[in-house]
């Protein structure tokens, strides 16, 4: 029904800057919440942000809010993820998700509660 397709992803040098697209298909209606999580190697999928279709409202988590933004074009129906500053720490393969209505907070941090997800993309941030 819904297909996401991340990209952008590679190697990068620490304080440089990648930025992954979200290629979404199907049906996806501005109502849905697109969301940025992430994955080392031995951890828990970390939630990075997310943002609406409609409007464009953003959330960034704390650990990462200085460093990347999220952002959408709607006409290409994707979103996108800047990340400026990289770090190792930030080495991971990055997922992005979506979420359909109703929710009480258009913000979830919690993977359990997205519908949709993409494969992934590598980002690896030597030192």
């Amino acid at each position: 029904q819904v297909q996401l397709v991340e990209s952008g992803g590679g190697l990068v040098q620490a304080g440089g800057s990648l930025r992954l697209s979200c290629a979404a298909s199907g049906r996806t209606f501005s109502t849905y919440v697109m969301g940025w999580f992430r994955q080392g190697p031995g951890k828990e999928r970390e939630f990075v942000g997310a943002i609406k279709w409609s409007g464009g409202s953003t959330y960034v988590a704390d650990s990462v809010k200085s460093r990347f933004t999220i952002s959408r074009d709607n006409a290409k129906m994707t979103v996108y993820l800047q990340m400026n500053s990289l770090k190792p720490e930030d080495t991971a393969v990055y997922y992005c998700a979506a979420r359909r209505p109703p929710f009480r907070n258009w913000v979830a941090s919690t993977p359990d509660v997205y519908d949709y997800w993409g494969q992934g993309t590598q980002v690896t941030v030597s030192s």
